[in-house]
């Protein structure tokens, strides 16, 4: 379906005279129940603050994704708001906030949500686009705008909607000390295991590690050894830049394609018991879609 079905000319101003983030956040909250007179506009924004605690929905680029989900609430809406003079926020680009679209569902449609994100976000990483919707002169023209970009909502939630794209990565030629780094840096449990070309070879996360730094774990817990506390992690701790990432790497991981079916892929991670699946395109990673993921994009949204 073409994301500009989802789209009403009541529902977009394109000369939003706000100051700052949440002063468009709370017009555009006017706009929606300006429509819909029998909406609570504190829901929506005390939603939207609930939402942005969780991590900020700013794209970057002049782009912005906030979302409510409210109760009593029949479908999913788009509003938004077109800020000519832009807005200084905190975006991973610093560009002024420029475009804002407002998501509006009932708190059970993460599908439809997360679909409807996925193509805004494609529509807003287009050359040019910012410029376009700037420019724009009344609602229907950016109805048409986005009608002719051709940005379709998928009816069936494919994995590449959700993953984490770029993810941090190792080298097999990298240290085992380059790997703690990077999984404390991050706050992340494992990393994937890339070639120069970008070819995924492995895996290595913290359970890796904990072999390494105690090699003997089976026998330590069948036979009661008293092993004093901190006796491998300091051993663990003086081979950590000798040891590479090739020698104690996981090469059994689990791959599927970009178009693998979210349901489908969190059903194969109970089934094998693992945190995480690699998702690649002509053997190289393309992202990579763990457990947190789907509760954080569709659980919680």
């Amino acid at each position: 379906m073409n994301l500009a079905k989802f789209l009403d000319k009541n529902l977009i101003d394109i000369d939003l005279r706000a100051e700052t983030r949440v002063g468009a956040v709370e017009m555009l909250a006017d706009l929606f129940c300006k429509k819909f007179p029998e909406k609570s506009k504190e829901e929506i924004l005390k939603a939207v603050i609930e939402r942005e605690k969780m991590g900020s929905t700013s794209l970057g680029r002049g782009f912005a994704f906030p979302h409510a989900r409210i109760d009593n609430i029949d479908g999913m809406y788009i509003v938004i708001g077109v800020v000519k003079n832009g807005i200084d926020v905190a975006a991973p680009d610093n560009i002024p906030l420029r475009a804002i679209f407002l998501l509006v569902t009932p708190r059970n449609v993460s599908k439809q949500y997360l679909q409807t994100l996925s193509g805004l976000a494609n529509f807003a990483r287009r050359p040019g686009m910012l410029g376009k919707i700037v420019a724009i002169k009344s609602p229907r023209e950016l109805i048409r705008l986005v009608e002719k970009e051709t940005i379709s909502v998928q009816r069936i939630m494919i994995v590449s909607d959700i993953m984490s794209k770029r993810p941090p990565a190792v080298s097999p030629d990298d240290s085992l000390k380059t790997v703690a780094d990077k999984l404390s840096k991050h706050k992340i449990n494992g990393l994937p295991v890339l070639e120069s070309d970008g070819i995924i070879v492995g895996e290595i996360s913290e359970k890796e590690l904990l072999k390494f730094a105690i090699p003997d774990y089976e026998s330590l817990i069948a036979d009661l050894i008293d092993l004093p506390e901190l006796e491998s992690f300091d051993d663990f701790l003086k081979r950590e830049n000798k040891v590479r990432v090739r020698d104690v790497m996981n090469k059994e991981i689990v791959t599927v394609p970009g178009t693998a079916q979210v349901a489908e892929v969190a059903a194969l991670m109970l089934q094998k018991n693992i945190d995480r699946v690699m998702v690649v395109k002509d053997g190289k990673l393309a992202g990579i879609v763990s457990r947190s993921n789907i509760i954080s994009r569709i659980i919680r949204g």
